[in-house]
This record gives structure tokens, sequence and C-alpha cells, in this order.
């Protein structure tokens, strides 16, 4: 649950990032502002809103990275099944009955191996 919220935070963080990256201005933009583009009539004054869009880009980045960083670290730390396939074979467990173990049935004891001679004995006719 608390992993679930985390991510619909993570992903309204993100979307706010990048409508911040994309309203700011370049550094090719500065030198039409430099001759009167007007900018000095705007909510924020002349530099303002760039102070205030870098400034927000900043902290929404660092809440971003801190919101990944606790993710990884509750993922990795959780009980919870990591693949889908490590789901299913819980879910087959949870399902079926573990079989009841079967009792090995008695072995008849083997016959020992025959000896076989030897390479180091020496041959039969000598001559």
């Amino acid at each position: 649950m608390l992993y679930t919220i985390l991510e619909i935070i993570l992903v309204f963080v993100a979307v706010a990032l990048i409508v911040l990256i994309l309203l700011q201005q370049g550094k090719g933009a500065d030198a039409g502002a430099a001759f009167g583009s007007g900018a000095s009539g705007t909510v924020f004054g002349a530099g303002g809103s760039a102070n205030f869009l870098s400034h927000s880009t900043a902290v929404l980045a660092t809440v971003f990275f801190i919101l990944a960083l606790l993710m990884a670290y509750l993922s990795h730390h959780t009980s919870a099944p990591r693949s889908i396939v490590e789901r299913a074979v819980q879910q087959r467990a949870l399902v079926t009955p573990p079989a009841a173990p079967q009792a090995p049935a008695a072995s008849k004891p083997q016959p020992a191996p025959a000896s076989k001679p030897s390479g180091n004995s020496p041959p039969a006719h000598h001559r």
C-alpha cells in the first residue's frame, strides 16, 4: 500500500519536473531579454522567474531522487515476491496443499561386486 502511494507521488513529481524543465528558457534566450523584451513587467520581475523555476526544479529533483531511493530501499527489504514467477510459485503453494511425505521403500541389500583381477598380478603362464 505504501509502495503504491509512493509510486503515484513519484509519477506526479516526475510530470511536474518535466513541465518545469520545459518552461525554462535556454541560455540563448537571455540575449533577447537583455534588449528589452518586457521581462521586467512579469510577475517574478526581470530575473525572478528564472530563479523561481530553477529553485523549484532543484527541489522537485531532490524529492524525486529521495522518493526513488526510498522505493528502492523498500522494495529490497520486503518479503514480497520480486518477480511474476515468484508470485506464481507463491500462489500455487497457497492453493495446493503440500503432499504427504512418503517413506522410502525398504531396499534389498545389493550383492557385493565380483572381484576383478588387477593389472599388477603376474600372468598365469610365465615362460
